[in-house]
C-alpha cells in the first residue's frame, strides 16, 4: 500500500449528522459554555460498539458487548482548559455540563448565539461486510480456524491463544467557530499468540492483522496466515543461540520495525512535548536532525489503516504531514490548545481515548518513508551485526531520546548473510543518535499488519506505523554473548 494513493469513500448522510445531537442542542451547549467568555469552546458526541471473542485452550473462552456513549464539553481559555463530560444524551444534564466548564474562563460572557454549519468529509475506511451483520457463530469459526492452522503448523505448538475485537465508533464534533463534523469509524483487529515447548524451553510467539474495514477483510488475510506466522516465531526461537553483546550494526526488517522510530522520534515531534520544552527537538524547525536518507511521515489518510482518521477528535480533515524531510525538521504534530499557543498549522493529530478524555497531538500512521538500496543490499553490507525482525515494547525518554527496546525476533548477520536467531537481546541507544546513523534505507517500504495501539497520559489510541528494511551504522545490543 502506498500512502500517495488515496482513496476516499461515501461521506456522511443527513441522518448521521442528526444521529447524536439536533443541531439546535449543539448550538445551545456551545452559547452555553462561553457564557463566561472563553476563547473557543467545543462539543464532542461519541457513541462506541465493542465486540470481543477470546480463545484459549482449543475452546472460545469468552464473548463480550459494550456499549459506551457520551458528550464531552471544552472550553479554552488562554493556555487553560475547562472540560466536563457526560454520560447521557439528556439536555439539563448536558447543560450542566457545558456550565462547569465554562468555569475556566473568568470573564462575563453574554451566552450570545452560537450557529454551526454542517460540513462534508471524505472517509478514508470502507466496511464492505458490516460484523453486525455477521453471526457471532461465524466470527467464532475464524478463531477455531486459526487455532487448527496453529496447531498443525509444528507439533511442538502446545498452546493458542486468540482475540477477535471489532469496534464500531460514531463521533460528532461542533466548535464555537461553526464547525459541525460526523464520523464513522469501523476498526477490527485479530491476535493470535502461539507458545511453543521443546525439551525445558519454552517461546511464545505473536501475531496479528486488521484495520478501519469490515469482515471482508478475512478475504483478504485468512485467519491461518495470521496463525502460522505466529507459530513461525515462537517455533523459530526455539533452536536461538545468545545475543551478543556490545556496539555493533543493527538491521531492522521494515513494517512493524518503525515502532522504534514511533517510540523514539515519532513522541517528540508531537506539539505538546515541544510546548513543554520537553522534547528534543524543540525550537529545532529547519536544523538538520537525522541522516539526509530519513524522511518520517504522519499520513492519518491512507485508506483503511489501523491509524487512519477522516477527522482527528477535534474535527480537523485527517492529512498528510512531512515531519522529516532528507534530514531536515519541517513540521510538528499538533492540537487546536497547542497549535494556537505555538504559531502552528493544525495537522488533523487531536486524538482523545473516548468523550471522558480530553484531545491532545497523538501520532496517526507514522513511518520512514523509502528509499533506494535493494533490502538483500542492506543486509550484505553487514559483516557481523544482528537483524531485527520483531520488537516488543520499549521504554522511551522523550526529554532526552534514550531508549531500550527488546528484540522478540531477531538473528545473527555473519558475513552478510542473516543465519541463527537470537535470543534475550535488547537494543540501548538514543533516538536522534540513531536518526543520524542511519546508512542505508531500503526500497521496501512496508505497514505493519494493524495491531498498533499507543498509549501516552493515560489515553490510548489505534496507530500504524511503517518502516523499509533500514541499516543503522551501530546500536548497543544488550546480550549475554561475548
Amino acid at each position: 500500500m502506498e500512502p500517495s494513493n488515496l482513496t476516499a469513500f461515501e461521506c456522511s448522510s443527513d441522518a448521521d449528522f442528526s444521529s447524536l445531537l439536533p443541531k439546535e442542542s449543539i448550538e445551545r451547549l456551545l452559547s452555553t459554555a462561553l457564557r463566561k467568555g472563553g476563547d473557543f469552546a467545543e462539543v464532542y458526541a461519541q457513541r462506541s460498539s465493542n465486540m470481543s471473542i477470546s480463545l484459549d485452550e482449543r475452546k472460545i473462552r469468552s464473548g463480550q458487548v459494550r456499549i459506551s456513549q457520551g458528550v464531552g464539553i471544552r472550553v479554552i481559555s488562554g493556555e487553560k482548559t475547562g472540560y466536563a463530560y457526560c454520560d447521557d444524551f439528556a439536555t439539563e444534564n448536558l447543560l450542566q455540563a457545558a456550565c462547569v466548564a465554562a468555569q475556566v474562563a473568568d470573564g462575563a460572557g453574554t451566552e450570545e448565539p452560537v450557529r454551526v454549519s454542517r460540513q462534508d468529509v471524505p472517509s478514508f475506511y470502507r466496511s464492505l461486510l458490516d460484523p453486525s451483520e455477521v453471526s457471532v457463530e461465524t466470527k467464532a469459526m475464524l478463531l477455531k480456524r486459526a487455532n487448527k492452522a496453529a496447531y498443525a503448523f509444528d507439533h511442538r505448538i502446545k498452546q493458542v491463544q486468540g482475540a477477535l475485537v471489532f469496534d464500531d465508533t460514531e463521533i460528532m464534533v461542533a466548535n464555537s467557530e461553526g464547525l459541525w463534523v460526523y464520523d464513522r469509524q469501523p476498526l477490527l483487529r485479530m491476535t493470535i499468540f502461539c507458545l511453543a515447548k521443546q525439551g525445558k524451553e519454552s517461546r511464545g510467539g505473536f501475531e496479528g492483522a486488521g484495520g478501519r474495514l469490515g469482515m471482508e477483510f478475512f478475504e483478504q488475510v485468512s485467519p491461518e496466515d495470521i496463525a502460522r506466522e505466529a507459530a513461525r516465531i515462537a517455533i523459530v526461537q526455539l533452536d536461538s543461540v545468545p545475543a551478543p553483546a556490545g556496539t555493533m550494526p543493527v538491521v531492522i526488517h521494515g513494517g512493524w520495525g518503525g515502532v522504534l522510530l514511533h517510540e523514539a522520534v515519532g513522541h517528540g515531534l508531537e506539539a505538546d512535548a515541544v510546548r513543554k520544552k520537553t522534547s528534543v527537538y524543540a525550537d529545532r524547525i529547519g536544523d538538520k536532525v537525522s541522516s539526509p536518507l530519513c524522511t518520517l511521515v504522519d499520513d492519518g489518510t491512507i485508506p483503511c489503516m489501523r491509524g487512519t482518521i477522516s477527522i482527528d477528535d477535534e474535527g480537523t480533515p485527517g492529512q498528510r504531514t512531512v515531519l522529516i524531510e532528507n534530514g531536515v525538521l519541517k513540521a510538528y504534530m499538533t492540537d487546536r490548545l497547542n497549535a494556537g499557543l505555538l504559531g502552528l498549522p493544525l495537522t488533523g493529530n487531536g486524538r482523545r481515548d473516548n468523550y471522558q478524555s480530553i484531545p491532545i497531538p497523538r501520532m496517526t500512521n507514522f513511518f520512514l518513508e523509502a528509499g533506494q538500496y535493494d533490502p538483500e543490499e542492506v543486509i550484505k553490507s553487514v559483516k557481523r551485526g544482528i537483524f531485527v525482525r520483531n520488537f516488543s515494547g520499549g521504554q522511551v525518554d522523550t526529554t532526552s531520546g534514550n531508549f531500550v527496546f527488546t528484540v522478540t525476533e531477531g538473528y545473527l548477520i555473519e558475513g552478510g548473510r542473516v543465519t541463527s536467531p537470537i535470543r534475550d537481546a535488547t537494543l540501548i541507544g538514543n533516538g536522534p543518535e540513531v536518526l543520524n546513523k542511519i546508512e542505508m534505507v531500503g526500497s521496501d517500504l512496508r505497514f505493519d499488519r494493524g495491531t498498533g495501539t499507543c498509549g501516552k497520559a493515560g489515553q490510548h489510541v489505534p496507530v500504524g506505523l511503517g518502516m523499509p528494511t533500514v541499516k543503522v551504522s551501530e546500536i548497543t545490543v544488550g546480550g549475554t554473548s561475548a
